[in-house]
């Protein structure tokens, strides 16, 4: 199923990364047709036994990235993307792209605001960020605008690597 997924996946993937990148947004028009596709493509290919395995991939990424977006950390449009990858690749591999993608946006964050002037105030804030540090919704840092790293390249990242570790 793998060259099934490839080539939607990088698609859906390069336009998320340049959206998210210019606009800091994971528009709905590409990751929700995405979604669709993926049970859809499952199904046909695998039957119920496809179908099952794509619930189960979604389920996974609405579970751990749901949970980032509910403590302020993670764009919905993140959470929306993974959920749609978890369709398509199913819950082993998207397990295996979650931690990868985990590495991947680490070592960004730690890139971006190092290059941002603000590496010490990251690691001084992030234990508030875990612990329930919250307004609106948004995690708390000094100036959170400024602040939002867009993290669809890290997810670009560690799905595409997810490939090379099966």
């Amino acid at each position: 199923m793998q060259s099934v997924v490839y080539w939607p996946l990088v698609a859906v993937l390069a336009v998320a990364t340049f959206t998210d990148v210019n606009s800091r947004r994971i528009p709905n028009w590409l990751v929700l047709p995405y979604l669709m596709a993926g049970f859809a493509v499952s199904s046909w290919l695998h039957g119920w036994h496809g179908a099952g395995q794509s619930l189960e991939g979604a389920g996974l990424a609405l579970l751990i990235y749901g949970f980032l977006f509910w403590l302020g950390g993670m764009g919905a449009g993140d959470v929306k993307l993974c959920i749609a990858i978890g369709a398509w690749i199913g819950p082993s591999q998207l397990f295996i792209a979650l931690v990868l993608t985990a590495l991947a946006g680490g070592a960004m964050a730690l890139f971006w605001a190092a290059r941002g002037g603000f590496l010490g105030e990251l690691f001084q804030h992030t234990g508030g960020l875990l612990f329930s540090a919250k307004e609106r919704g948004e995690a708390v840092l000094s100036n959170p605008q400024r602040r939002k790293m867009p993290y669809a390249p890290a997810i670009a990242i560690g799905t595409l690597i997810s490939f090379l570790a099966r």
